[in-house]
């Protein structure tokens, strides 16, 4: 309900309400993740809609950065949005890369395991990008995201698409804009970053392991 959340108390009939801001669901979700991740047996396989669930809602960060990550924000959405079809066909995201292997179609553009591949390094963006705004109050976001664009995208991107992001950074928010942004305080956004980091690494290794396990390399 409009991101409320209403809970009752017993028979008691007053109502508390919370407002959830995106980086508590955004935390909330991969957190849920890493749990599975951490407790999961042999015969459990982390289903493609509940990843997705989750990428879903990291959307809304790129949109909160503006025009030097609109190429960022334009490629992570639409590889999403493949992977949500594509888990209306496939239940796991093993089930995606074996079918891509036997075609050898897994570095194909459009192929699953290939947009699957951009959305764990827009995953990987975002906690350098918290890592870095978190490292100091100092910091701008400007200096956080050239910093994390430079270790998790740039190796990947042309000449072309890395001029044109990084002509962009100028564009970015400050730290206060983009908290206000995300409805958040220093202190609110700062335990939820870190709670997101330290969620999302166990999610980014598995799904590299994926790729190792089936002899992908992950430069590209």
């Amino acid at each position: 309900m409009n991101g409320a959340d209403f809970a009752f108390d017993g028979s008691q009939t007053t109502m508390t309400m919370t407002t959830e801001t995106p980086l508590s669901a955004i935390a909330q979700a991969f957190e849920e993740l890493s749990e599975f991740l951490r407790c999961q047996t042999n015969d459990e396989k982390l289903r493609l809609d509940t990843l997705c669930d989750a990428c879903s809602l990291v959307s809304v960060l790129f949109s909160c950065l503006g025009l030097a990550f609109k190429f960022a924000e334009m490629e992570y959405v639409a590889k999403v949005r493949g992977l949500v079809e594509a888990s209306k066909r496939f239940a796991t995201l093993e089930n995606v890369l074996d079918l891509d292997v036997a075609n050898g179609t897994v570095k194909k553009p459009g192929s699953h395991s290939r947009n699957l591949r951009r959305v764990r390094q827009g995953l990987d963006l975002i906690r350098a990008l918290f890592e870095e705004f978190l490292s100091s109050e100092d910091y701008s976001l400007k200096e956080a995201a050239s910093t994390a664009y430079a270790q998790v995208c740039a190796p990947y991107h042309t000449w072309a698409v890395r001029t044109a992001v990084y002509a962009g950074m100028c564009t970015l928010p400050t730290r206060e804009q983009l908290l206000l942004k995300l409805n958040e305080t220093e202190h609110t956004a700062e335990k939820k970053m870190r709670r997101y980091i330290e969620a999302s690494r166990p999610v980014i290794a598995h799904i590299d392991k994926l790729y190792i396990s089936r002899k992908i390399s992950l430069d590209w």
